[in-house]
């Protein structure tokens, strides 16, 4: 099945609907039906591949945890290779990918009217940039598409974003570019030392991951690896750049970013920084509790006072990602489970709400909380349905959220009940800052009168897919934690 070349068709698939694009780049009647064809087909390839994963899991054993590895020699000279793997965890970020961007493109449907062919080219370049962040296994081949999935982003919020577009693109550029230089020197200098101890020039991770490191140099290293992925988190603080990034983008570009683009930090962090500096991310593990519990504490603060529901949401996303921190902080497998299911929860949940603000901005042509009221009784469908991502956000009892942020506390309790104790503050401060938004929004008496359809057939169909995902993954989370266990395992020293 290897032989089939799946992960490289995962990858390139949606950059062939990209070039495809060109000859209708100005028709959009004819671009939209040829993105919405390329990325169901990615999606329903990846959700073939789920569910085949046992039968992958039989079929390629030869690199331990792994369902599927493609390898061939791309720059000899310098020991570059084209090697792409998948395990469990990637596998569930390729799923969280294929349908995030399907996501996008439902919202964007009539949103983007203009350059629609550029529009969704980009979007189908950044699909292919982001699904090889998460199946790369050599450092150069993964720093490559890492960089690939930054520029579509750039041009999406500089192009299609409002407001400050232009102060908010520079600006998650400059953020970005800054981590990943420094990352880029980290991986040359261990491509270096790795050379050096072994007289093998390589990139692939598992052979640097053997490569014995001082302790010092390896503090400098997972420095620079950490400070790259943390932006990316984004981790208090370093998250200056998010809440004006999701305030600008358009709504496309804030599913994605919330979905995909912060989970890629949280998956370099834990793909690659720990495992190839075990020793150096010990000894940081209290600064990366306090980091990510300041900034659970800190974003929930801030989003009470938004009156941007967009920027409120912005907020929390800092405030959930805070949690997926603190579970692979404590790197313990029912914790960095909960870390991974998290990752998974928060593009659904989050994704949701992004697209619900779009689709009432596209209405009222406002954002402010204090410009509504009463929704419940006007537009019944989008309450019912804002009501429900709401409280799947703040972690309900039987939503999916609820699954991921128990099972990081319990994980870290283990291992810093005081780091999980202080940690349990943010789950009431996230229940208060969402009781006043769905308060305000939905039930409190209408303070400005506007004219609001409620929701078309579309949206109905992509709201009820986003709600049965949440219900189902906060009822029956087994086949997730199933399909990452073997490389939770592995990760944390166990046996598969």
């Amino acid at each position: 099945m290897a032989d089939l070349h799946l992960l490289t068709i995962l990858v390139f698939f949606p950059l062939a609907g990209c070039l495809l694009m060109l000859p209708v780049w100005k028709r959009p009647a004819a671009a939209r039906p040829l993105a919405l064809g390329v990325m169901t087909g990615e999606l329903l390839l990846a959700l073939w591949l789920y569910a085949s994963w046992h039968g992958l899991a039989a079929l390629h054993p030869a690199l331990p945890g792994y369902l599927l590895v493609e390898d061939a020699p791309w720059i000899r000279d310098f020991g570059i290779r084209y090697t792409l793997g998948l395990d469990g965890i990637s596998l569930l970020m390729v799923m969280l990918t294929a349908f995030s961007f399907c996501v996008a493109l439902a919202v964007s449907w009539r949103a983007v009217g203009e350059k629609v062919g550029l529009f969704l080219a980009l979007l189908l370049a950044m699909e292919t940039g982001i699904m090889g962040v998460f199946l790369a296994l050599d450092l150069a081949l993964f720093y490559l598409f890492w960089e690939v999935m930054l520029i579509p982003m750039f041009f999406l919020i500089g192009i299609w974003g409002h407001g400050r577009r232009i102060y908010s693109t520079v600006k998650f550029f400059l953020f970005t570019m800054f981590g990943s230089l420094l990352m880029l020197l980290a991986i040359i200098a261990l491509h270096l030392l790795h050379a050096q101890k072994s007289g093998v020039a390589t990139f692939g991770l598992h052979e640097l991951i053997a490569t014995p490191l001082p302790a010092g140099t390896q503090l400098w290293l997972f420095g620079a690896f950490f400070l790259a992925f943390a932006i990316k988190f984004p981790l208090f603080p370093l998250h200056t750049w998010l809440p004006d990034a999701h305030t600008d983008a358009p709504t496309a570009g804030s599913v994605i970013l919330a979905g995909l683009l912060l989970k890629t930090g949280s998956y370099g962090l834990l793909r690659f920084g720990y495992p190839l500096f075990p020793q150096a991310a010990h000894t940081l593990t209290p600064l990366f509790y306090t980091l990510a519990i300041a900034g659970i504490v800190y974003a929930s603060l801030v989003a009470f006072a938004q009156e941007d529901m967009k920027r409120l949401i912005a907020y929390s996303s800092i405030g959930h990602m805070g949690y997926v921190a603190i579970g692979i902080a404590a790197w313990q497998p029912v914790a960095l489970s909960g870390s991974i299911v998290q990752m998974a929860n928060h593009g659904v949940t989050t994704g949701a709400l992004f697209a619900m603000v779009g689709m009432l901005d596209e209405r009222a042509h406002t954002r402010e909380i204090g410009a509504f009221g009463g929704l419940w009784g006007k537009i019944p469908l989008w309450s019912f349905f804002f009501l429900l991502f709401s409280m799947a956000s703040a972690g309900l009892p039987g939503l999916n959220n609820f699954v991921g942020e128990f099972l990081v506390l319990s994980g870290t309790f283990t291992k810093s009940p005081l780091a999980a104790g202080l940690a349990f503050t943010g789950i009431v401060l996230t229940l208060v800052y969402t009781v006043r938004l769905v308060q305000e929004v939905i039930f409190q008496t209408e303070r400005t009168p506007l004219p609001l359809a409620d929701l078309e057939r579309r949206e109905i169909c992509l709201l009820a897919v986003l709600a049965l995902l949440v219900v189902w993954m906060g009822v029956h989370p087994a086949p997730l934690l199933d399909l990452i266990h073997g490389p939770v395992q592995l990760l944390t020293g166990g046996a598969p």
